[in-house]
């Protein structure tokens, strides 16, 4: 199906067999593929590089490079890239592979067979992970944007690994995200009003999965922006007019009309203080005001004693 590139593993004849569609998103398809040599199963994804006058972007060639040096760390939160692979160049674009080891499932699924919730120590483990993979990445300038459970895999024995992003991401960068192929239910409030952002978004995705771990279920279900603005005013209230950060945006501060206002704390009562501050420190709806991954890190909520429940 793809040829290797040249990657320093001395894999340039090797090839990956294709056996069925993981699944499709914003940036590219995942194919559960085997490594022909080794037998081994891996994730293979699949994007299209458009080709300038000179064959591929410098961008490209940076990207691929950061790449290879995140892998180097061999971070135990980073889904590890095992290979990069050339296809065939259709017109002006060139098909590559990222070829990631392959996790069997996601923390939606694991979220789902945990039917009767999880323990509290369990919640903080897995928040703690969480928070390690997007600071390793915030710390080397990389914004995943993207985070949600179908994003972070879980390995059989419950270590989480960050996936999809990198790479694939830059091609997309100025492409506008659509409901239909990304959900809003993890989008921070900044990119649901066309503003500029950095890594503070992925902190707020952050917050919105910590409580769905102990709810089971998204926090902030709408399906537009202004149906997801709305969901997330009704929990944080409604800014004053003036600190409104979109004066000039087509979603005006008008548009909502905040009547029945519901409080964190009733959706998920099993959050202790120290979550619950750390959570509503991400779900700041000013980004300059939202903790960082570093912070968050050193938060109260991470430190605390053990709690066996």
């Amino acid at each position: 199906m793809a040829q290797s590139s040249s990657n320093g593993q001395d894999k340039s004849s090797n090839t990956y067999e294709a056996l069925n569609k993981i699944g499709r998103g914003a940036y590219g398809t995942v194919y559960k593929a085997r490594d022909k040599q080794t037998g081994q199963e891996v994730a293979l994804k699949k994007v299209c590089i458009p080709l300038s006058e000179d064959g591929i972007p410098m961008n490209t060639l940076r990207e691929i490079a950061l790449l290879k040096q995140l892998n180097a760390y061999d971070h135990p939160n980073i889904v590890k890239l095992l290979d990069i692979c050339h296809g065939q160049q259709i017109g002006k674009d060139l098909m590559m592979f990222l070829v990631f080891e392959h996790v069997e499932q996601d923390l939606a699924m694991y979220i789902e067979k945990h039917t009767k919730g999880f323990k509290t120590t369990e919640i903080r483990n897995l928040s703690k992970q969480i928070v390690h993979g997007v600071d390793f990445l915030h710390s080397n300038r990389i914004v995943h944007r993207d985070l949600k459970p179908q994003n972070l895999l879980v390995t059989s024995d419950g270590h989480i690994k960050l996936a999809d992003f990198g790479l694939a991401k830059t091609y997309d960068f100025e492409m506008k995200l659509t409901s239909v192929v990304v959900t809003l239910w993890y989008r921070s409030p900044e990119i649901l009003l066309g503003l500029p952002y950095s890594t503070a978004v992925d902190i707020w995705s952050i917050g919105c999965i910590i409580v769905e771990l102990f709810t089971r279920k998204p926090l902030f279900c709408g399906k537009s922006e202004n149906e997801q603005l709305n969901e997330i005013l009704r929990v944080l209230g409604k800014p004053p007019k003036d600190e409104w950060p979109a004066k000039n945006a087509p979603i005006k501060w008008s548009s909502f009309d905040i009547n029945e206002k519901v409080d964190i704390k009733s959706i998920a009562p099993s959050m202790c203080e120290n979550v619950l501050s750390l959570v509503m420190n991400m779900l700041t709806f000013d980004p300059n005001k939202r903790i960082t991954a570093l912070e968050a890190l050193n938060h109260e909520y991470f430190l605390e004693e053990p709690i066996n429940t």
